[in-house]
């Protein structure tokens, strides 16, 4: 008796759950999301990383279990690292509209990158044309949880930032080449990323 007035009770206030699968109403959820963020860290020690994802048709659903994103150039190579290290990822999406909602996937990642033989199937799940991808991480969600989100501000999306697409398009691959040779070799803790 006690568990099922909790139950209401956590119904009522808010609480979370768990789901089975990335239903519909789930994927819809994700899809109406301007933003989105990515948490890995090592297997031991050392630093978690959390990186805000922006670019809405950068995530695809690929089915109930499984989700992948386009990773963009960036400074630091954090993600791939940890996903070689021990493959953990979580992913947060949060709703700043009136309906507070907070939304994690937990899961298995892994990286493809341009060349491997899932690359050209993947890359048909995104927009073409985007000059700042370098990767696309993969992941297979175990679990599957959300969270009331009432203290999560109300926030308007004014428009998006192409500062990192333009800065893509502005470079030759040979520079692209370097600059990730540069910084995205390892990762601050550093364990490996990206090979030059």
């Amino acid at each position: 008796m006690f568990m099922g007035v909790f139950r209401r009770l956590a119904m009522l206030w808010g609480m979370g759950k768990t789901y089975e699968r990335l239903d519909d109403a789930l994927q819809r959820f994700i899809g109406q999301q301007p933003m989105y963020f990515v948490a890995t860290a090592p297997g031991e020690g050392g630093h978690v990383n959390l990186s805000p994802k922006g670019y809405a048709e950068t995530f695809a659903i690929i089915d109930e279990h499984t989700v992948a994103y386009l990773d963009m150039n960036g400074s630091g190579a954090e993600t791939i690292a940890h996903l070689q290290d021990n493959g953990r990822i979580t992913f947060m999406f949060c709703s700043f509209e009136r309906t507070p909602k907070i939304l994690r996937l937990y899961g298995t990642g892994r990286t493809v990158l341009p060349g491997d033989p899932e690359w050209d199937g993947l890359a048909g799940l995104f927009p073409p044309g985007n000059p700042s991808v370098r990767s696309i991480i993969v992941a297979s969600i175990e679990r599957i949880s959300d969270s009331c989100g009432y203290a999560v501000p109300f926030m308007e999306v004014v428009g998006t930032r192409d500062l990192l697409k333009d800065w893509g398009a502005r470079k030759s691959p040979e520079e692209l080449a370097k600059y990730r040779a540069q910084k995205n070799r390892v990762s601050i803790d550093g364990l490996p990323a990206l090979e030059p």
